[in-house]
């Protein structure tokens, strides 16, 4: 393969800086490996306790999102797709969320009584009851429909409990940035997944950005979303999460995980 050709280097650039960019980044790497404890710590414990915590008690909120799924090819190779989302939360049972991408169209409905589906482009919709409070129907959409909705485990209001679960390990790697905003930046380890957040420093510690790194898959695939806003303060309309399907749209049914498993035995 040819290769393009080569900016010359200017005044003041080459070797040296290289040297010196290299050599930051090795005592950088280097403090992450020295820091990292044995067990959680209590300021890394502290710090994602008080971000889920805060969540909970948001009675109204909204965020926006970019995602990146890796996806690993047979012969080793990661393919990455991206796609975004809007999620629409009114506790104790409204939710919507809207999600745009290489490999998604799709626009989730929950009123509180049921769970609805809809593919704008495709033009079909699936309905189907739900239960009446938004854990339990985050809950059976995974269990029953085998569908998991964008950053599902921080919308609990026990998020801390369902983070945690099976964590060995976990510690403050320092400060970041993302996307402008100064955060406090954690890593967290787990039988099959490491995983780091990113959480807002100051009087809104709202979740900045998750990486989950799957270990049990070949070659470590990772799955990040960055929240580019978020709005605590939004104004819901009458029709934001129910569905009125226009004629042109066609109806489909859902298929249950339990259901199937039940026709196999």
């Amino acid at each position: 393969m040819n290769q393009p050709p080569q900016p010359k280097p200017r005044a003041g650039t080459g070797q040296g800086t290289t040297v010196f960019v290299a050599l930051v980044l090795a005592a950088a790497l280097s403090r992450v490996a020295l820091a990292q404890p044995d067990g959680v710590e209590p300021a890394a414990r502290r710090l994602l306790k008080g971000s889920t915590d805060f969540l909970a008690r948001q009675q109204k909120f909204s965020l926006d999102t970019e995602s990146s799924l890796e996806v690993v090819s047979a012969s080793g190779q990661k393919i990455q797709y991206d796609h975004t989302a809007k999620v629409s939360v009114q506790r104790p049972n409204k939710w919507r969320a809207e999600r745009t991408g290489e490999i998604v169209d799709q626009i989730f409905y929950y009123d509180g009584k049921s769970l609805t589906l809809h593919n704008p482009n495709g033009k079909y919709y699936a309905t189907i009851a739900a239960p009446s409070s938004l854990e339990e129907m985050l809950d059976f959409a995974r269990e029953k429909l085998d569908v998991v909705a964008p950053a599902a485990d921080l919308l609990y209001t026990n998020a801390y409990d369902i983070l945690m679960q099976d964590v060995s390990s976990g510690f403050v790697v320092g400060k970041g940035v993302v996307d402008g905003m100064r955060c406090d930046h954690l890593a967290f380890r787990a039988p099959s997944t490491d995983w780091q957040i990113w959480i807002e420093e100051g009087s809104r510690p709202l979740v900045r950005k998750l990486v989950i790194t799957s270990l049990e898959m070949l070659n470590a695939p990772q799955f990040t979303v960055v929240v580019k806003k978020w709005d605590l303060k939004p104004k819901f309309g009458a029709a934001t999460f129910s569905f009125k399907p226009s004629k042109q749209t066609q109806k489909l049914e859902f298929v249950r995980k339990d259901l199937d498993a039940l026709k196999a035995k």
